[in-house]
């Protein structure tokens, strides 16, 4: 029997997704389980944690639930995806230390003031190609480092979240290279870590495994994840990692497109082979990953995105009772309101110094309200301002790159939004392509289980026979319209930056 199918393990912040998917790109089952942090017991508040064990349970329980709707006979290969900047250090035996501390967690963010009195942040970034940020794995170490010395005395290796579930999954350790990018310790034009920076958070190199390639064989599956899974003993274990990396290979982006993964968050980026970091770039927030494959990065920048809508929906479009309005009637009645949402102009940096407004150090802001401003013009301007936002982000992502963008592919829940994306191509005077799959990041994961399973030769094939259908927004009309608009709400940022500088 062909076999055919690859086991995807996909796993977010707040849900926990297993996933088979065939060589035709076709996800043929699916089930999942809610994820979240815990408080770190006996801890001070904000102090947020991993637990490794529970979330073991949900990924072998919704497993088992999706293996009773294939054949098992047909399975090639299996592979992992997480969020990245989260890891532990674990024993000889692969047992963790030390709860994985999460991004969302707080203990950082002194170390994440303090570095830069030690460490040059030109530095720091012309390696790395990050920023200073405080869920940083970087800062994570050091602060082991200095309050749980022990810990990193008795460890054996250093793994991230898909080489700490890799570890059950086949008994090997490992580092994907997409993961070590967004440690902030990683040399980026290298592909390696940088000693230098792992010698100032305390630890030595030979902490961590030698970084794997996606796609690679790490293992087979050993018998006792066989019994806990439901999957076949001795079923390759493919390397995969980083979650943005995977969707931007599985959306099928050509090398002149750039990538839009629009959620709570949005991170516009591109795959290139230039990594040249500028103090321009240092200043923009320009952030670089390790893209997944060999001699590849990813510049990208980090924006709030559907986050706004939702502050937008929970504040304006829910009656007395909570029950909030459906995307579908906001989408229908700001359709109806004529582009430039009747003077309104919507500042989306609802997360100060983050995405195009960093430089200015701008918060979210509401400009031209009148006494007959309803809801409809504001949902309207939110839309507009955040597509202004892209075409910020698109202006410093091609200048960086020295790339002309011919095209913006979207993935995610905010590329569902069909006046958003029509907005987003009128702004930005640029085909806004969706894709027919919405599930770019598992998509670009069994891409890669397919190809380390021998099925495809490279990713290339695998992008041909997967990504199926797209959905193309064109620029309309109102291009010109737009033109002028923009251009009026790009100096906000810098008219407004004393104000927002004041004590």
């Amino acid at each position: 029997m062909q076999r055919d199918l690859v086991v995807v393990f996909d796993c977010g912040a707040t849900n926990l997704t297993v996933v088979v998917v065939d060589a035709g790109g076709k996800l043929v089952a699916s089930s999942s389980r809610p994820n979240a942090t815990v408080r770190q017991p006996g801890k001070p508040e904000g102090w947020l944690v991993w637990d490794l064990d529970a979330l073991w349970a949900s990924l072998t329980s919704a497993c088992r639930e999706c293996l009773q709707q294939v054949d098992s006979s047909r399975l090639a290969a299996m592979t992992v995806t997480t969020w990245g900047a989260d890891g532990t250090p674990v024993d000889a035996e692969g047992k963790p230390l030390y709860p994985p501390i999460s991004w969302q967690d707080c203990r950082t963010e002194p170390l994440a003031s303090t570095i830069l009195e030690e460490l040059d942040e030109w530095d720091i970034y012309r390696i790395t190609g990050y920023q200073v940020i405080p869920f940083n794995t970087l800062l994570k170490l050091r602060w082991l480092h200095e309050n749980e010395p022990q810990t990193l005395q008795e460890a054996h290796r250093f793994l991230m979240m898909p080489g700490l579930l890799s570890l059950r999954l086949c008994g090997q350790y490992s580092l994907d290279a997409t993961s070590a990018g967004t440690m902030m310790a990683m040399d980026m034009s290298g592909r390696r870590l940088s000693s230098q920076l792992l010698q100032w958070a305390g630890v030595d190199e030979a902490l961590f495994p030698p970084l794997t390639e996606p796609g690679c064989v790490i293992g087979h599956l050993t018998a006792q994840a066989a019994a806990d899974t439901g999957l076949p003993a001795e079923l390759p274990v493919v390397a995969a990692g980083h979650d943005t990396q995977f969707a931007a290979v599985g959306c099928g982006a050509g090398p002149e497109e750039v990538i839009l993964s629009s959620g709570t968050w949005e991170i516009l980026m591109q795959r290139t082979d230039r990594f040249a970091p500028t103090r321009d770039d240092l200043a923009d927030g320009l952030l670089t990953e390790a893209d997944a494959q060999p001699d590849r990065y990813n510049p990208q920048l980090l924006m709030m995105g559907s986050g706004v809508i939702e502050w937008l929906r929970g504040r304006f479009f829910a009656d007395a009772t909570g029950k909030q309005a459906g995307h579908d009637e906001m989408m229908a009645a700001a359709a109806k309101v004529a582009p430039g949402a009747d003077g309104i102009t919507v500042l989306p940096s609802f997360v100060p110094d983050t995405g195009p407004q960093r430089r200015y150090h701008t918060a979210g802001t509401v400009l031209g309200l009148k006494l007959g401003t309803g809801r409809d013009e504001l949902y309207r301007a939110t839309l507009e301002g955040l597509s202004y936002q892209l075409r910020q982000a698109l202006e410093i992502l091609a200048r960086s790159s020295d790339v002309p963008c011919r095209g913006i592919r979207a993935v995610g829940g905010g590329s569902r939004n069909a006046l958003w994306n029509q907005i987003r191509a009128d702004v930005c005077g640029l085909p806004v392509t969706t894709i027919e799959q919405r599930e770019a990041t598992v998509l670009g994961a069994a891409m890669f289980a397919f190809t380390g399973a021998g099925l495809f030769s490279g990713i290339a094939q695998a992008q041909t026979q997967m990504v199926g259908g797209t959905e193309v927004f064109e620029p309309s009309p109102h291009v010109e319209q737009y033109e002028s608009l923009y251009h009026a709400y790009a100096t906000v940022g810098s008219a407004l930056h004393e104000f927002y500088r004041r004590p």
